[in-house]
């Protein structure tokens, strides 16, 4: 069994370059740092540093080593954190994922509220958007449905928000006069596409244009609200999305809603079903009604 303590040792000579470059950063004397890579190399088999001049260099065998070391390191380093939270008495961590949208309205002040009622839990954030396999499967997670980012089974989910689609165009279009908009009269706009993932928020509009007998004309991609509102400031075309992407409109632009057909995007709500007595978890999901209930009154 390799020895832990060696290892970092050993990644410490390999980030600093030289043994007595680790010995000073680890207050250890230079002989017993080279000791300690004697025993390492004992216990691989590997020849993981050569002399070269007056110092030395790392082998092939020892950069590989280093890369694999650091990351099992990190997971060391995140094990003993929560040890140590446990023995302090901490209620340990939860991990919570969300989508862009709702990141931007929502979860600010539901995870401000959260590490004010529960100073001791740490909350891990996940966007939806940048989630891959090694980022495990969430306590809690906030995402269009359609969009979960892993299986629901195993989860309780609540829906929380059906909410319609708007176009946004700069107030001196044609159609921002109008106190709603028909989507078949956006047939030969220039579109602002704004949905990296392609996934079901995107579909929805392709969907309800459908419904009419056309397909949106996408002219400029980009990946989310935002950058797509500041393209139809700066008078490229016009973007649709739902109610709750719109944020603060810069100014000379105007959101209307759409009719025959409405898109609409379904909200909700997952949790583990082994940690639903959590009463951080409770808060969480009693935070998030309370934010669509506000999002509702407005």
């Amino acid at each position: 069994m390799l020895d832990v303590h060696r290892l970092r040792i050993f990644r410490a000579v390999v980030a600093a370059g030289s043994i007595n470059g680790a010995a000073a950063a680890l207050g250890y004397t230079p002989s017993a740092i080279s000791q300690h890579l004697t025993a390492l190399q004992r216990e691989t088999g590997l020849t993981l540093v050569e002399k070269h001049g007056r110092g030395i260099e790392t082998t092939a065998a020892g950069r590989t080593l280093a890369e694999e070391a650091a990351q099992v390191l990190e997971r060391l380093a995140e094990l003993e954190s929560l040890v140590s939270d446990l023995r302090s008495g901490r209620v340990g961590s939860l991990s919570v994922s969300y989508f862009a949208s709702a990141g931007a309205a929502w979860i600010p002040p539901v995870i401000a509220a959260i590490t004010h009622e529960f100073p001791r839990l740490r909350v891990d954030l996940r966007l939806i958007e940048l989630a891959h396999d090694s980022s495990g499967d969430p306590d809690v997670e906030i995402y269009v449905e359609g969009a979960a980012s892993t299986s629901l089974r195993g989860y309780d989910v609540e829906e929380l928000l059906s909410e319609p689609y708007v176009v946004v165009l700069p107030e001196d279009h044609p159609l921002a006069g109008r106190e709603h908009v028909e989507l078949a009269a956006l047939r030969d706009e220039r579109w602002v596409d704004n949905d990296v993932s392609r996934g079901p928020c995107r579909q929805s509009i392709l969907d309800a244009c459908s419904v009419v007998g056309f397909s949106p004309g996408f002219h400029i991609e980009t990946h989310d609200y935002p950058t797509a509102i500041s393209f139809v400031a700066a008078g490229v075309g016009i973007t649709v999305l739902p109610r709750l992407g719109i944020g603060i409109l810069p100014t000379g632009l105007v959101a209307r809603p759409l009719i025959n057909p409405t898109p609409m995007r379904t909200i909700a709500v997952r949790t583990r079903e082994a940690v639903r007595d959590n009463p951080a978890v409770r808060r969480i999901i009693d935070l998030l009604r309370e934010r669509v209930d506000v999002r509702q009154a407005a």
